[in-house]
């Protein structure tokens, strides 16, 4: 492959609407092993949201995508490939990319204790500014106003 190809197949693969459009693979070859990747990411968001069940399996599946995406990446940026094989690597990561941005859009099952939990943190900033705005928080120890 020549320089100029390589460099044309790598900024396709890294816009950011590369996954426009793009399709999931049927299959993909992940570490050694056939997933069927389409029926699985499919499985998954019909339900709308991760059972806790499945949460597991499911950040399972997207590190060994991940980590598929950077070997066959590093294959078009260093390996001795053709053209051809640099563009079949260039199409199979962004459909891993697709399949990535969806699995990643999951929210999880359990959105009411998602929600309480965001609703603490967006209270505990609030106290937090309203004692240093009332300057109770300026990292001296505090002493009792008797």
């Amino acid at each position: 492959m020549k320089e100029y190809e390589r460099k044309q197949l790598l900024e396709r693969v890294g816009r950011e609407a590369a996954t426009i459009g793009a399709d999931i693979p049927e299959e993909i070859e992940v570490q050694g092993d056939t997933l069927e990747l389409q029926q699985f990411v499919f499985e998954i968001k019909r339900r709308d949201t991760v059972p806790a069940e499945e949460r597991e399996r499911v950040d399972e599946a997207k590190k060994n995508l991940r980590r598929e995406r950077n070997e066959r990446l590093e294959l078009i940026e260093e390996g001795e490939v053709s053209y051809e094989r640099g563009e079949a690597l260039a199409r199979s990561i962004i459909g891993i990319d697709r399949a990535l941005n969806a699995l990643e859009q999951l929210e999880p099952a359990d959105i009411e204790g998602e929600a309480a939990r965001k609703e603490a943190a967006d209270q505990k900033r609030w106290m937090n500014f309203l004692q240093q705005a009332l300057g109770h928080d300026d990292g001296s120890p505090r002493r009792s106003s008797l």
